[in-house]
This record gives structure tokens, C-alpha cells and sequence, in this order.
């Protein structure tokens, strides 16, 4: 009988990709949900760093990534691109967060890698599109959509989720503290449902 290896995943982002492999982090969770469901196993790698836009995880992307040979990647960027226009006057044009995020799809397609791309989550969670950055997060959302159709790649879509969420359980329209702990970071109701989506994207093929 031929033991079958784990298949390797590795979630590509920022600070909160890096929060995800901690105690409660959605990268645990996963791991401890799939855990015991052989057939196949499921070796989860986390590859975030703090502050990371876009253009950092093309930097990083030869030695953090294809040099792993992981059978998955599931790339979650978008938040810091966005905020840091604001914040720091250092956020992403979109047209460079395209060339940016096809030059990786491209890269991990052409070496057989499945990918998965997720949509910025938020970045404060009100519900009645208020959030200063509300206007720029769904435009990147939509031009990860965008990316997904055009090059066939597995979609979590947790804009849509999160503000789905917020409507039904955000009916004080707070800013943060249904599924974050700060507007951007996860809470353990965020880091759930994060993990949830992800295994479904993992499972579908």
C-alpha cells in the first residue's frame, strides 16, 4: 500500500496570515479540523509577515514559497494596500497590484501549483458602507474576483462573507468586535469563519 505524502499548503500573506498559525489563529483551527481526516493529510504552512503588501510577497516569493514546492498556495493580500494609502501614503495603485498579483498566479500555475486567492476581508465592519476604506476594498475585491476568473483559480471571497456576516450579527453597525478585535485583525469569531471558507476552498477541486 502506497502511503499517500500530505499534501502541502502554504497561506501567503500579512500580519493576518502570520496571527493565523497562533493558538485560535484560522490556520490552526484548520489544521485541527483536518486533522484525523486522512485521505489526504494536510500539511499547513504560514507565510505571513506584518505589514506585507503585494509587492513584498513578490519579493519574498521565490524563497517563501516556490522553493517549499507546495501542492497549494493560498494567496490573502489586499488589506495593507488599501489601508496604507491612508495610514502611510504607501498603499498599492491598483494597475501595480494587478501586475504584481498575475505575475505570481502565473508563476505558481506554471509550476503546477493550484492557487486560491481570498478578497480583503475589512478594515472596520460597519455595515452601512461608512468604513473609510470601504470604497477601495471593494475595488481590489473586485479585481481579485477578476484575477480568479481569469486564470481559474479557487476564490474565498471574505469581503462577501464578512459583510454578509456583519448584517446579521452587526446590528449596532459597531466598527469592530463582531468578527475582528481592532476593525483588521480576527477575533475567534472571524478566525472560524476564515477557517471554514478555507477548508471548502481546500475540498472543492
Amino acid at each position: 500500500m502506497q502511503i499517500q505524502k500530505p499534501v502541502k499548503v502554504i497561506f501567503f500573506g500579512d500580519s493576518i496570515t502570520r496571527a493565523g498559525v497562533n493558538p485560535g489563529g484560522y490556520i490552526t483551527l484548520m489544521q485541527e479540523a483536518l486533522h484525523g481526516k486522512t485521505n489526504p493529510e494536510y500539511e499547513l504552512i504560514g507565510a505571513g509577515i506584518g505589514g506585507n503588501k503585494v509587492y513584498d510577497l513578490f519579493l519574498r516569493f521565490e524563497d517563501d514559497v516556490l522553493s517549499k514546492k507546495p501542492d497549494v498556495v493560498v494567496m490573502y493580500v489586499g488589506v495593507n494596500d488599501v489601508w496604507h494609502k491612508q495610514s502611510a501614503q504607501t498603499g498599492t495603485d491598483p494597475d501595480k497590484f494587478i501586475a504584481f498579483y498575475t505575475a505570481m498566479i502565473k508563476k505558481l500555475q506554471a509550476a503546477g501549483i493550484r492557487v486560491i486567492v481570498c478578497t480583503p476581508a475589512a478594515i472596520g465592519e460597519r455595515t452601512d458602507f461608512s468604513n473609510a476604506q470601504d470604497g477601495d476594498l471593494n475595488r481590489y475585491s473586485n479585481i481579485i474576483r477578476e484575477l480568479a476568473r481569469k486564470y481559474s483559480c479557487g476564490l474565498v471571497d471574505l469581503r462577501k462573507a464578512f459583510l454578509d456576516y456583519n448584517l446579521k450579527n452587526n446590528p449596532e453597525n459597531k466598527e469592530s468586535g463582531i468578527l475582528t478585535t481592532d476593525r483588521v485583525h480576527l477575533n475567534p469569531a472571524g478566525n472560524k469563519l476564515v477557517a471554514d471558507l478555507m477548508i471548502r476552498a481546500l475540498s472543492e477541486k
